[in-house]
């Protein structure tokens, strides 16, 4: 005995009629028959009153027809919690680099955790560097970093590029230059960079950024991380160039100065496993592309 013929017993006591069961069923009258004999020669015994107008069910028939009723019942229930908790189950891990969390990064995950309500996400902070080996050896599932590191074994998708700035204390001359300023303005300056991690890292893009302009920065000092870069700043210890996004951190007397030089631009990547196009990743980038149409971000949808 099958689930089916459950169903098929409980629609013709329903519909009282063969000829309406089957209709509903979207089968043909004859093999709905022969299902409803076949049930009956397994149980041992008649279902229905022969010759019945409308059909009726028999007394054994009708207690069967109330436990069918109940074990289908049961059965979607079965069927349905089983889903909520394979829904459940799924997960995705993410790396991310931390400056991005003053950017859309936050918004991004906070979509795709509404969206995605059943689905365990869990976040971690590395260097762009540690995501390609934590994706290798399947620790993450998706990185979000600024290095332009290539590993034939990961997928890197460009998302946007951002802007830089220079943070400057309100008293430093460079700070009144609103319209902007270029790398070659501050190559003498007491330059923060960050952080003072295994290269490479955001500070190395910052001086490949001066030495691809011919620039050579006389006085680099690392520090741990950006909120200890302004924070050095703000207390008139030298300048820092961060991502624009960044500039949402306030310290008294920190003004943010846009660089000028087309090239100063931080690039945001995407990075996952080659051919890991699974389902949580489409919807991720989906999650992406809405929150960069809202803030009106030019992308190439073609690259995902």
């Amino acid at each position: 005995m099958e689930l089916r013929h459950l169903r098929y017993f409980v629609a013709v006591v329903e519909e009282q009629s063969f000829t309406k069961a089957a209709e509903k069923l979207f089968i043909a009258q004859p093999p709905l028959s022969r299902q409803i004999q076949n049930l009956e020669s397994e149980l041992g015994i008649q279902l229905f009153e022969r010759g019945s107008r409308p059909l009726q069910t028999t007394s054994a028939g009708q207690f069967f027809y109330q436990h069918a009723v109940k074990l289908l019942s049961n059965a979607e229930e079965v069927k349905s919690m089983t889903k909520r908790i394979g829904l459940v189950e799924r997960s995705i891990t993410m790396g991310f680099v931390g400056s991005l969390l003053f950017g859309l990064l936050p918004r991004i995950i906070y979509l795709y955790r509404q969206q995605h309500p059943h689905l365990n996400i869990q976040l971690v902070e590395m260097s762009t560097r540690d995501q390609i080996q934590a994706l290798k050896e399947g620790r993450i599932d998706v990185g979000f970093g600024r290095l332009r590191i290539s590993d034939p074994a990961v997928h890197r998708i460009l998302l946007r590029e951002e802007r830089l700035m220079v943070a400057a204390h309100s008293s430093h001359p460079i700070a009144q230059h609103i319209e902007g300023i270029y790398l070659a303005d501050i190559v003498d300056e007491d330059l923060f960079c960050y952080p003072n991690t295994a290269k490479p890292n955001f500070s190395t893009q910052i001086t490949t950024l001066f030495s691809e302009h011919g620039l050579e920065p006389r006085n680099i000092k690392e520090v741990r991380e950006i909120q200890l870069a302004l924070g050095l700043v703000a207390a008139g210890e030298g300048i820092c160039i961060i991502p624009e996004s960044a500039n949402t951190i306030r310290f008294p007397h920190l003004n943010y100065v846009p660089l000028l030089d087309e090239a100063a631009k931080s690039p945001i990547f995407l990075t996952i496993r080659n051919m890991d196009e699974t389902e949580n990743i489409r919807s991720l980038f989906d999650c992406i592309y809405q929150v960069y149409d809202l803030e009106a971000i030019k992308y190439d949808r073609a690259l995902f």
